[in-house]
């Protein structure tokens, strides 16, 4: 064998051994890919609501160390500390996230889209290097981070608009970007299906009972003071934005972020209004209309007219200091005053 072709022979050889080395190496990346996949829908089969919780360890694995992602990961930013914040909603806005999860979940069981996409929770308190690693310094925030990119950084944010429609705006920023479909919306119902069957098995135990009452008369509906009862609940429900605090999921009261370990009951805002507040103002309401109602419908049934006197000015008084702060209260939190003018002819 000559000079010449031994040298091809080691040339082959060595093409041999670079192209064994670059496939055992591809082997390796797809078996590290497919590890990280197989792990995260492990972790996401024990989320509640596949809503996977990460901290800065599982960052560092998933999104920092791995060069080419063969997934799309949808991260949701929280804050515990700031929930009690009426004005973020980070409560809510975290449920209808695990909603959207959900569903997208649900829709794409058993198909290449469930390993395309997964939802994470970054939590400020276990969190702290990665917010800052993505730069994020205002809540509520979420973020896609695209399948395929080299650099964990090659992210882009939700537009706050789209937080307004809840999980259906999730739902369409998660579509745009990812190009994966999640479906409609599929929220859980109020009660379980064994609670309805539970609760319609108690109404018909009760309902002979029920119907043997109510025929021969003698129920709560038949006495006009459980009905003039139930008339000054509906009337103090109304004046206090009690329909207000159930849509839009307004606490009672809320921590002091300046004072520890104090309560703020009064938030000086004009576009939130706490639980207190709107109690507290109804119960003022209640007052006015009660006195008025008294003033109306009881008092002319007195016969002395010191009494009724007494009583007039004891109303209008209660009535006056009612009205007053009120317009306190609004001057308050929205800083219009409220003033009165004379007619020009009474100057």
């Amino acid at each position: 064998m000559g000079a010449f072709e031994m040298a091809l022979c080691l040339l082959r050889l060595r093409l041999v051994l670079v192209c064994l080395l670059f496939a055992s190496l591809a082997v390796r990346s797809v078996e590290s890919y497919a590890d990280a996949v197989s792990e995260l829908l492990d972790l996401q089969s024990h989320a509640a609501d596949g809503v996977i919780r990460f901290d800065d360890g599982a960052v560092q694995r998933f999104i920092k160390e791995p060069k080419v992602r063969p997934y799309s990961l949808i991260v949701f930013f929280d804050a515990l500390q700031l929930r009690d914040n009426a004005d973020l909603h980070l409560a809510d806005l975290r449920r209808e996230f695990g909603i959207m999860a959900s569903t997208y979940i649900r829709n794409n069981k058993d198909t290449p889209a469930a390993s395309k996409v997964f939802f994470i929770d970054l939590e400020f308190q276990k969190s702290q290097r990665s917010f800052s690693l993505f730069g994020v310094n205002s809540l509520p925030h979420i973020r896609h981070i695209p399948a395929g990119s080299s650099h964990y950084k090659d992210v882009d944010a939700m537009e706050p608009s789209d937080f307004m429609r809840q999980a259906e705006g999730m739902s369409s920023f998660v579509e745009s970007r990812t190009k994966q479909k999640v479906g409609a919306i599929e929220r859980p119902p109020p009660i379980s299906r064994k609670q309805f069957i539970i609760l319609i098995g108690g109404l018909l135990a009760v309902a002979p009972f029920i119907i043997k009452r109510i025929l021969a008369g003698n129920t709560a509906l038949h006495d006009p003071k459980v009905w003039a009862a139930f008339s000054l609940f509906v009337y103090f429900f109304s004046v206090s934005g009690g329909m207000h605090n159930i849509i839009r999921s307004m606490p009672l009261f809320i921590a002091d972020r300046n004072r520890p370990g104090k309560l703020v009951f009064f938030y000086q805002a004009s576009g939130t209004q706490l639980g207190a507040e709107g109690f507290t103002v109804g119960l003022l309401y209640m007052i006015f209309g009660l006195s008025l109602a008294y003033i109306t419908h009881f008092l002319p049934k007195l016969k002395s007219q010191t009494t009724q006197r007494t009583v007039m000015l004891t109303c209008i008084v209660i009535g006056f200091w009612v009205v007053r702060q009120v317009i306190y209260l609004d001057n308050w939190k929205t800083g219009y005053s409220v003033h009165g003018y004379w007619p020009n002819r009474w100057r």
